[in-house]
């Protein structure tokens, strides 16, 4: 199967004006790699990391190998959108080159727990830190974040050009923020920090647990697969985006990390359950926390739009592939964007957010219930790289030195999947039973696909 068979028109459609054109720039691809990103997790997961370490030096080091990890998978990645240009991302992948069934399984498990659930958990942020900037009550952060994915939804329904131009904005202004916090780090007083033990090893056994948390930080660079067919050039704009998104995020969180090091230290780092907040206290005094707060709810924004972005591309993709979901493959020409798509998106992440409003932390059920799926079916797609790569078109980007690259990136995947599993509670079970209720469906649009896009 080709890719021009991912995204064939259905003959009720005009191929040109109702499927994604190729019209986003290197910047806009950037742009949104960053704007996924950066969101959150940068300022939950500094405390966690150095509670795993023995030094200041096994803290920033850590964070640099998270880095390199990350700019590996982007490889792997850079290659694979680049060769194999889709709307479909990682279903496009896995099903050429594992088959239709993978890759159906992967799109119900992106419908039903990845992409939704991603979704719902950065609302739930926004909706924490808009809480504190203005309560709504009991279930106040519910509200914020449904009110978050129908806005979002609706500037991704009015079409592509809003949503990026909205991107762009939202990027730029949170990348302002953070250097504002690293400036405010580095130019702050502070006392001298506590040298570490000497002979005492900067990389503790629990490091491995560390380096959970800081790819969990790094993640969601993989997005940016969806935009292939939407990106100018793709065969040389696809490598570029994501190594230079990658560097640009290794870079800023190098530098927010070391400010906070240098305000809070290690055991300050410890001992903090919001690190930005305390660094914001340390430099600016009480209006800190409310800095910090609106600078939270606009990096949550952020990724919020990006990731609403590019989830739906997926939708669009099977829908044109099964005609019992080809309504979901309806591409509106005029607004450049799946609508239908983006509609069972929010509904789905909608009915999440009303899950997660019931249990006690709405942020860490959603981590716990996507977790161990999404490394699974990344793990896979290493898999089916090996295959692809003897396919791949000329002039698509290579990932340098073959074969480690993709073999370090399996790798990973396979222990952040075993992690995953061994460290979450019941809503990783949750997630894997879902995925499970999704093995009867597959069957049945199999038996609906048409004889070319069962190949």
């Amino acid at each position: 199967m080709t890719s021009s068979t991912v995204v064939a028109a259905s003959p009720a459609t005009d191929a040109t004006a109702d499927q994604p054109r190729p019209k986003l720039s290197i910047v806009d691809g950037v742009s949104m790699l960053v704007g996924i990103v950066i969101g959150i997790g940068i300022f939950k997961t500094p405390s966690l990391v150095a509670m795993n370490v023995a030094d200041e030096t096994g803290f920033l080091g850590l964070w640099l190998a998270g880095g390199i990890i990350t700019l590996i998978g982007a490889m792997v990645y850079a290659e694979l959108a680049s060769a194999h240009p889709s709307t479909g991302g990682e279903y496009h992948f896995l099903s050429l080159g594992l088959g239709k069934p993978v890759g159906l399984m992967f799109a119900w498990a992106r419908i039903s727990v990845i992409q939704t659930g991603a979704i719902a958990a950065v609302a739930f942020v926004f909706g924490d830190y808009a809480q504190q900037l203005m309560s709504l009550g009991a279930y106040g952060q519910a509200i914020y974040a449904a009110a978050g994915i129908a806005l979002f939804t609706a500037i991704n329904v009015a079409g592509a050009t809003p949503s990026t131009r909205v991107q762009n904005i939202f990027t730029t202004l949170t990348v302002v923020a953070i250097l504002a916090l690293v400036v405010s780090g580095l130019m702050a007083d502070v006392a001298p920090v506590t040298a570490p033990v000497a002979g005492a090893s900067s990389i503790t056994p629990a490091a491995g647990l560390a380096l959970v948390f800081i790819l969990l930080t790094y993640g969601g660079w993989n997005e940016t697969a969806y935009l292939s067919a939407e990106l100018r050039d793709p065969k040389r704009s696809m490598g570029r985006v994501l190594v230079i998104g990658t560097l640009v995020i290794v870079v800023i969180y190098l530098l927010v990390n070391y400010s906070m090091l240098r305000v809070l230290g290690l055991e300050g780092l410890r001992q903090s359950n919001a690190p930005g907040a305390e660094l914001m206290r340390a430099s600016m005094g009480a209006p800190g926390a409310i800095i910090f707060s609106a600078f939270v709810c606009l990096a949550a924004l952020s990724t919020l739009n990006a990731t609403i972005f590019t989830g739906a591309r997926v939708y669009h993709a099977v829908g044109n592939d099964i005609p019992m979901v080809r309504r979901l493959g309806v591409w509106n020409g005029p607004h450049e964007t799946p609508t239908n798509a983006l509609l069972m998106q929010a509904g789905i992440a909608l009915a999440l957010v009303f899950f997660g409003a019931v249990t006690r932390d709405g942020f860490q059920a959603m981590v716990d219930y996507t977790a161990p799926v999404f490394w699974c079916f990344l793990l896979l797609v290493g898999v089916s790289y090996f295959k692809l790569r003897v396919h791949a078109s000329e002039g698509a980007f290579r990932a340098p030195l073959y074969p480690l690259t993709p073999l370090l990136f399996c790798a990973t995947c396979a222990y952040l999947l075993y992690s995953s599993l061994a460290y979450t509670g019941l809503g990783s079970l949750i997630g894997v039973a879902v995925l499970a209720a999704g093995i009867p469906l597959v069957v049945v649009a199999l038996r609906s696909a048409t004889p070319a896009t069962q190949s």
